[in-house]
């Protein structure tokens, strides 16, 4: 059993936001897979590792099951969607110092910005609902 401290009731617009991330984190998923690498440069960002983007590229999806299972249920655990807007926040952010400067070019900070506003949705949601 949840207790209020922990988990929330989400209002339709988040809900509708969780259930939609789920597919936009399923893309993001693909783009780090090592067997695309032709995604990876059509929007500017890096090669690496094959183990590093498929670790990367399956915890992209795990959260993406995760934010789709929290939009369908509608009860939320606030630390599972601070974590998940931390996240979100810190690799917009790092495409965007980077693309800044000269690290990645500018489409790179396209990837990066759909995140970046789910991230301070969530983070205001949170903010509004808080104890």
């Amino acid at each position: 059993m949840t207790t209020a401290a922990t988990s929330s009731n989400i209002d339709p617009f988040v809900r509708t936001l969780l259930r939609a991330s789920g597919p936009i984190n399923a893309f993001g998923a693909l783009i780090f897979a090592p067997p695309f690498p032709y995604v990876r440069r059509l929007f500017g960002l890096p090669d690496g590792s094959p183990v590093y983007l498929w670790v990367l590229s399956i915890w992209i999806f795990v959260f993406g099951i995760a934010y789709w299972q929290i939009g369908v249920s509608g009860r939320a655990d606030r630390t599972f969607l601070a974590v998940g807007a931390a996240g979100k926040a810190a690799f917009a952010l790092v495409l965007i110092l980077a693309a800044a400067t000269g690290t990645l070019p500018g489409t790179a900070v396209l990837i990066g910005l759909p995140d970046l506003a789910i991230a301070a949705v969530f983070a205001a949601w949170l903010l509004r609902t808080r104890d």
